[in-house]
């Protein structure tokens, strides 16, 4: 038996990442929509608002931020495989 043969259980190299990597356009999108209304929340003093305001409307910005940093992330990606796939060599490469 060789050592390709033997299935390994306990790899140790998985990471999970953080919760917000799988999100998508969508998410993102929707991250942006409750943080406004956080802020939207906080400002009208609803039920639930901390007393210190600053430290509601930093939550709902770290939501905005996170929201705002996925879409540009994803546009980012789109825009580079929009360019690699127009890229065509004019020659094949001989080897």
């Amino acid at each position: 038996m060789t050592g390709k043969d033997i299935e390994h259980t306990d790899e140790r190299g998985y990471d999970p990442g953080p919760w917000w990597a799988d999100l998508g356009t969508w998410g993102a999108i929707a991250l942006i929509v409750f943080g406004a209304l956080a802020a939207a929340w906080v400002y009208f003093r609803l039920p639930g608002t901390p007393e210190e305001l600053a430290a509601g409307y930093y939550q709902a910005a770290r939501i905005i931020t996170i929201g705002l940093v996925i879409v540009g992330c994803t546009v980012l990606g789109r825009r580079r495989d929009r360019a690699a796939a127009t890229e065509e060599p004019e020659e094949p490469e001989r080897a």
